[in-house]
C-alpha cells in the first residue's frame, strides 16, 4: 500500500465528466466514461428493459 503514492497516478471516472476535467487541469492521467444508469433508475422502464432481454 505503501508503494501506491510513490507511483503515477491514473485514474478511470465514471459518470461526471467534470470530475476528470479538474483531474487533467492538475496533470493527472485520466480517461472518462460516459455511464449513466439504466433507464435513469426508473423502475417501470427498468422492468420493461428486462421483459425485452
Amino acid at each position: 500500500m505503501n508503494n501506491l503514492f510513490d507511483s503515477e497516478l491514473k485514474v478511470i471516472n465514471m459518470g461526471l465528466e467534470g470530475f476528470a476535467e479538474t483531474l487533467k487541469e492538475r496533470g493527472t492521467k485520466v480517461i472518462h466514461v460516459r455511464w449513466q444508469p439504466p433507464a435513469m433508475g426508473d423502475e417501470d422502464i427498468l422492468s420493461l428493459l428486462d421483459k425485452l432481454k
